[in-house]
This record gives C-alpha cells, sequence and structure tokens, in this order.
C-alpha cells in the first residue's frame, strides 16, 4: 500500500517528532501543535468491513484491515487492538472475558470483561499466609477453566516439598486424567501462541512504518483497582469497605509492595518509559472523597510517586468521573505525568490541573457516534481554544471508539493538526 504520510514526511522523521512532542506535552514544555490520539480497536472492523472476530481468528485479515484503518486516521497515537490467537484463548478458557466469535457475535465490536472473586470473602487469612500458594492453587483455577487443575497441586508453603519423596508424588499427580487434560491444553495453547508471535509482531511493526510511536511500554493499575478488578471483585470490595475495612487496607498495602519489586519495563529507543494505568473504581461513581483518602489514595499516590522517581511516566486514564477529586493529582509533581479524562468537567480541570499536569481528552464518543463532520469540528475548536491555551493538552476521545462514525473520528484528527498550532 503506497500510503502518504503527514507532511510527506518519512517515518523514522515522523517517529522522533511525534515522540518529542508527546513528552514535551507531558512535561508542559512549548510543542508545535497539539497532539492528538484514540483508540481504534474494533472500529478497524467496521472501518474495513471485515468481522471483528477476525482480531482473534485471522491475523492477515486484521493486519489488512489495521494497515487500512491507519491509512486512513493517521493520529499522532493510537491503541491499537492487534491480533491475539482466538484458539490459544480457548484452550486456556478464560472466565474474566469474552471476545467476538467467543462468548459475543463475531460481528460485535466489543470485549467483555466479566468479574471473577477469585479471593472470596472467608480467604483473606489463607491470602496472607501464603499469596504465592493462593495464587497458583486458587487464583489461577478460578481466573482460567484450562488451569483447573492447579488446585491438585500440594500446598505450595507446606513442608512436605522439602521431603525426598515429593518428586514421587509429583509423578503420580501428573498421571491424573484431569492433570494431563489441563497440560495438554496448555501445550497446545503455548504452541498456538508462539505459531503466531512473527505475525503479532507484524502490528508492532505497522505502527513504526506509519511514524507512530507505541503509546506505552507498560501497564499497571493502582493496587485497590487490583484488589477489586482481579480479587475480589466490584461486589466483594465494596462489602469489605464495611465489613472488614482493616484486612482490605492491608491487602492493598501488600499489592503495593509487590507492585514496586516489579522492575520499571525497559525505555524505548528514544529513553522513555510510559506506563498505562486507569483510575476505575476511585472514581466519583463509586466512592466519597473520604472514602477515596482512606481506601484509594494512599497506595495509589504511593505507587505514581515511585514510578516517577524511576523515571517512568504514568500516562492514567481516569474514567467517569473525577470531578471531585482534581485537587488530590495537585499532590504530584508538576509535569509528572499525563491525565487522560473521561466524563469529568476538562474546562475545570483545565481550571484546577492545567497549569500543572498535562491533559488528555475527552471529545464525546456520543457527539463522534452521532455528530456531523462540523459539529465535531466545532467541539474540538473549544476545546482547542480553552483546554489547549498555554498547551499542555492532548486531544482524544472520552472512551473507547468501537462504534463511531470514522469519518467524524477523522474530522477530529484532521481537525487539530491543523488548527491546533501554537
Amino acid at each position: 500500500m503506497n500510503v502518504r504520510l503527514e507532511d510527506g514526511k518519512t517515518a523514522q522523521q515522523l517517529l522522533r517528532e511525534r515522540e518529542q512532542r508527546m513528552m514535551d506535552v507531558i512535561h508542559l514544555k512549548p510543542v508545535d501543535r497539539i497532539p492528538v490520539g484514540c483508540e481504534l480497536g474494533f472500529l478497524i472492523a467496521r472501518y474495513a468491513g471485515v468481522p471483528c472476530s477476525a482480531a482473534y481468528y485471522d491475523a492477515d485479515v486484521w493486519l489488512d484491515a489495521t494497515r487500512k484503518a491507519l491509512a486512513y486516521f493517521q493520529p499522532d497515537t493510537v491503541f491499537l487492538q492487534a491480533f491475539t490467537p482466538g484458539k490459544a484463548l480457548e484452550l486456556l478458557d478464560p472466565k474474566y472475558r469474552k471476545w467476538p466469535g467467543h462468548g459475543t457475535d463475531p460481528d460485535c465490536g466489543l470485549m467483555q470483561v466479566c468479574e471473577v472473586e477469585s479471593l472470596q470473602d472467608d480467604e483473606y487469612e489463607l491470602f496472607k499466609r501464603s499469596p504465592e500458594d493462593f495464587m497458583v492453587r486458587r487464583h489461577l483455577p478460578r481466573y482460567y477453566g484450562g488451569l483447573r487443575a492447579l488446585s491438585l497441586l500440594p500446598d505450595l508453603a507446606d513442608l512436605q516439598w522439602l521431603e525426598p519423596w515429593v518428586a514421587e508424588s509429583l509423578a503420580l499427580l501428573v498421571t491424573d486424567p484431569q492433570v494431563q487434560a489441563a497440560m495438554e491444553d496448555l501445550l497446545a495453547a503455548g504452541r498456538e501462541m508462539r505459531r503466531w508471535l512473527p505475525k503479532m509482531a507484524e502490528f508492532d511493526q505497522l505502527l513504526a512504518d506509519f511514524g507512530i510511536p507505541p503509546g506505552f511500554q507498560g501497564a499497571l493499575l493502582p493496587p485497590f483497582d487490583i484488589v477489586s478488578h482481579a480479587l475480589r471483585g466490584m461486589k466483594g470490595t465494596m462489602l469489605d469497605m464495611f465489613r472488614r475495612p482493616e484486612e482490605l487496607l492491608e491487602l492493598c498495602d501488600y499489592v503495593l509492595r509487590r507492585s514496586l519489586e516489579r522492575p520499571a519495563p525497559p525505555p524505548n529507543e528514544y529513553g522513555n518509559t510510559r506506563m498505562f494505568m486507569t483510575n476505575t473504581r476511585g472514581s466519583d461513581n463509586f466512592m466519597s472523597n473520604q472514602q477515596f483518602e482512606k481506601f484509594y489514595w494512599p497506595t495509589c499516590k504511593k505507587l505514581l510517586l515511585a514510578l516517577i522517581d524511576q523515571g517512568v511516566t504514568p500516562c492514567m486514564f481516569f474514567e467517569g468521573n473525577f470531578d471531585q477529586k482534581l485537587e488530590y493529582l495537585l499532590e504530584l509533581p508538576k509535569g509528572s505525568m499525563l491525565v487522560r479524562l473521561d466524563r469529568t468537567d476538562i474546562f475545570r480541570a483545565k481550571e484546577i490541573i492545567g497549569d500543572h499536569l498535562c491533559i488528555e481528552g475527552n471529545v464525546p464518543v456520543s457527539l463522534l457516534q452521532a455528530g456531523t463532520v462540523q459539529e465535531v469540528e466545532d467541539y474540538c475548536k473549544k476545546l482547542i481554544d480553552v483546554v489547549g491555551k498555554g498547551g499542555g493538552y492532548i486531544v482524544s476521545p472520552r472512551s473507547a471508539t468501537d462504534q463511531v462514525k470514522p469519518e467524524n473520528l477523522k474530522a477530529m484528527i484532521d481537525f487539530t493538526k491543523e488548527y491546533g498550532r501554537y
């Protein structure tokens, strides 16, 4: 495909310029123009006229569709729905997700997340006694049907692992039909993943071919969100805030310690490390400021400060509404992170944190889905004139763009590039 890149520049020139522009705007330095980013997700399928399930079951079709979408939209930064081998996922049988062609219609432009309460309300002591044992023998079997046989392992913290006949016991265990079936599925899933690794790598190269730097070098959730998403679930966590608050706080502290033990991802070729993060359960929709101060912010703030001290740039998506909590972000170092806003009043955010942290957002997805090109351009003009004044701003949609009109998203990108110049 012969594609004309922005301003006729080479892909390498665009990579360098976009990377520098992105980091300069986050650090509140002067830039030539406002960057513009978006998620393409399953909009790729809608634009290219292919089923959404191709993202899991037809790598060549999905790669070609992604190439066409990037050639058309050409944002400065983008989150792609890259290819993931659906057959491998089916063998692992993740209980926490459904995807097009497995659990949802092949043309359904959504990946559904299903909460799993892997840490049940009477298992706090089990978890505290041996988190590693809990993760292997309880969490993983509950999260993946294909790993149910792990629950048959002996207690990983038990001293019987020191006994000389433990190898014989394990040898006997692997002859169990359940264990053998699980091992066969795991091997098949691994082979399937390995078979597609070269094809999956082509999506990274595709970004480079269009001069678009990868948005992030890693991803990490705040401790409270890890607990409420991956361990207790939303219902369990909210009940624990009232029934066993001290145990919940201890668990958040434990998750924080383990998160800080993880080494930061290596920087990109330009020496930058951006970490994708989300704030979900800490939003105004889920908790009051009093609850936020007690359960969410202490460990979240410590995590953010630790990442910043390591030279990592947190890029946090504040899902839902964060209007009542914007002032907390003033406790972080100036120009240290990216604040992407969903339903938060972005004009008020500009007044409160606009001189302190870079803001990204928040073109309504409803406007991109049901509005006209002119309405999109008018709204972007208002954002650029007000929120973009003085710098420290990136234009992007509020959230996922799976169902928007392609021409409207294109208008948002092109108008920002043309009008959003300093």
